[in-house]
């Protein structure tokens, strides 16, 4: 078990003596990362997944797909240090091809010692991509999981006209006019952190192909999905604890986290059953986790209920969030210096985003 000690000064009225008392606390980090096309070598028949083979645009050759397991699992085994020395216990995670992937991740030397398990299931992205949550069986044991899918179709979202042809997400049925778009589908996982019980939704949510304002409203219905899970937990238990995480494709300010979701940005606007956006605040200062035409923005977030904010420690709660930019995740010459590391066609980098976490604790008594 890992241990923080917060200090506080205590103020004598009667004296006016002012000094620091430390009390100690569990600290567990949860995160969330995006692995940027985490694909194998191997052309599935199923799947878009042409150019990330040897023959194909990208080279993806087995050696590179080797170093994108060292880099991975250098990163996800260090994700919330220095202030707390283990790896994060959660870790949500997206742009995932599949099952085996995470199968090889694991068994890494960084992350073996963590004896992590997990929790996929295939999503009907044309890509091939899913979500995944990974964790440390010695400090969360899930009980349930479902695989949530988000149905959305371009005919009742926007005029075909608006739309790029090349839509990411977007998987055509020719079925009486059937224009689903596919996209990931959300992840719920339940299970309980030490003895108490947290729900996780893991999520990707519909890309900016096509254009930022044109598809909007696939993101807001991806965020109406995400409220609408959370109240159905609510309904069973009231003072549910629920994180949801993930590439939103949108940032903390963006309609379909601030009213599909509903999420506020700071914690005395969060009414009862409401979430709170720690990432907000951080998106107000410039900070970011994705750079594009060096503009940032925070696609990458942490949100949690109401229910997470007490001031009472006894059960474990939110400390504080934050963005893990470790100096060797950052790119240090060329056009895109001081942005995230990602692959190029000379080698395996790490992420074209930066992961973001956030440090649960409570009080040992």
């Amino acid at each position: 078990m890992h241990f923080i000690k917060i200090s506080f000064l205590v103020i004598i009225l009667n004296s006016f003596q002012v000094y620091p008392q430390s009390k100690k606390y569990k600290i567990h980090t949860i995160a969330f990362y995006n692995f940027e096309n985490f694909y194998d070598t191997i052309d599935d028949a199923f799947t878009n997944d042409d150019e990330w083979t040897p023959n194909g645009a990208q080279h993806w050759t087995t050696e590179k797909y080797q170093q994108k397991l060292k880099n991975l699992a250098r990163v996800l085994s260090e994700i919330g240090t220095p202030e707390n020395s283990n790896a994060p216990i959660i870790i949500g995670g997206s742009e995932i091809e599949n099952r085996g992937v995470l199968e090889d991740l694991i068994k890494e030397p960084k992350l073996q010692q963590f004896d992590l398990g997990i929790v996929h299931f295939d999503s009907p992205d044309k890509r091939g991509i899913d979500v995944a949550l990974l964790y440390q069986k010695k400090y969360f044991r899930p009980v349930s999981f479902s695989n949530i899918p988000l149905i959305i179709y371009k005919k009742n979202i926007a005029k075909k006209e608006e739309l790029s042809e090349d839509l990411d997400d977007e998987v055509e049925v020719k079925k009486e006019n059937n224009n689903r778009v596919f996209t990931r589908d959300q992840l719920l996982v339940s299970g309980f952190l030490e003895d108490e019980e947290i729900h996780i939704i893991v999520n990707h949510w519909p890309s900016r192909s096509g254009g930022e304002k044109a598809t909007s409203l696939f993101r807001e219905a991806a965020g109406k999905l995400n409220r609408k899970i959370i109240d159905s937990l609510q309904r069973i238990n009231p003072r549910a604890k629920v994180l949801t995480m993930g590439d939103l494709n949108d940032g903390p300010l963006n309609n379909s986290v601030k009213t599909g979701l509903g999420a506020k940005g700071k914690k005395a606007d969060v009414p009862e059953f409401g979430v709170f956006n720690p990432f907000e605040e951080m998106a107000n200062k410039g900070m970011g986790t994705i750079a594009f035409r060096d503009s940032w923005n925070i696609f990458d977030q942490i949100i949690m209920t109401e229910s997470f904010l007490k001031n009472d420690f006894s059960t474990f709660n939110f400390w504080k969030a934050g963005i893990f930019k470790a100096p060797y995740l950052i790119q240090t010459s060329g056009q895109y210096k001081g942005y995230p590391l990602r692959n190029t066609l000379a080698e395996a980098g790490f992420s074209d985003h930066f992961p973001v976490y956030i440090y649960l604790i409570k009080e040992v008594q």
